[in-house]
């Protein structure tokens, strides 16, 4: 069984944490040590492959990227990374990814390597469900699971075709927009996840714009897992600007995240 198949049936019934980094972020070394600080705390991990035409992610993800890049990191260095952190951890490890790298690699190449490397499941945002045929089969041979993703304006129908598409859960928007720190949640959120779960059967994460424990503790009472990527980079972002090290910083805030979740 998939690890993201098995986190979820042995979450007994509370919300899983999954958490994101940017691979390469702030260099290939300090990436190493931030990620394996949040799976510490982490249910799970996406690992953001840098790009740069971000179109889903807001300015903290996307100063993540600008300095991955500009330290040297490409897409094929993503599957060393996590191979290192498959070594160290038996968790969840997805990419996030837009479908530009998988594309210029090809899904064949993309999927073995990632499958070798260790990795569990590929988000993609911005490859259509209806074009990625070739690509979830592909995905599908090599033990993958292609997570797709619902927003508030996704209607019942397209509801029920994502939860019947999508691999291991389907990725619940909290906001409309791009990803980022948010001071609180969308009063639409409640009645968008009750209305995904009319629709669908598959687990549901909820994720952009979920920012501190209180937040999380929140989602955590209407989804089975809760997505924090931006406020995890910022915390990072934070203790560089000061001039510490940033993987300690993110690994406390994942930590103080975690335990909001084991309180509900």
């Amino acid at each position: 069984m998939n690890r993201i198949d098995e986190m979820f049936r042995g979450s007994d019934g509370k919300a899983v944490l999954i958490g994101f980094t940017t691979a390469g972020f702030p260099d290939g070394e300090s990436s190493l040590r931030l990620a394996q600080g949040l799976l510490a705390h982490c249910d799970a991990l996406e690992l953001g492959i840098p790009f740069s035409d971000p179109v889903l992610d807001g300015p903290v993800i996307q100063e993540s990227s600008l300095r991955a890049l500009r330290a040297g990191f490409r897409p094929r260095d993503v599957f060393p990374l996590a191979q290192r952190l498959r070594e160290l951890s038996d968790k969840p490890l997805l990419l996030m990814t837009y479908y530009n790298p998988v594309h210029r690699l090809g899904h064949a190449p993309f999927a073995a390597a990632a499958a070798a490397a260790g990795i569990d499941g590929v988000l993609i945002p911005d490859l259509p469900p209806e074009e990625m045929g070739d690509w979830k089969e592909v995905a599908s041979q090599h033990g993958l699971h292609t997570v797709l993703f619902a927003s508030m304006t996704t209607p019942p129908e397209r509801l029920r075709y994502l939860g019947e598409m999508t691999g291991g859960f389907l990725y619940c928007f909290a906001v409309k927009g791009t990803t980022g720190l948010r001071d609180s949640l969308s009063r639409d959120l409640a009645p968008f996840l009750k209305r995904v779960r009319s629709c669908c059967s598959v687990p549901l994460a909820a994720g952009l714009g979920v920012s501190n424990p209180e937040q999380c503790r929140e989602v955590a009472g209407m989804a089975d897992g809760v997505v924090v990527g931006s406020a995890l980079v910022k915390s990072a972002l934070d203790a560089i600007a000061a001039g510490l090290d940033p993987a300690p910083a993110a690994a406390e805030l994942a930590a103080e995240l975690k335990r909001s979740l084991q309180r509900t």
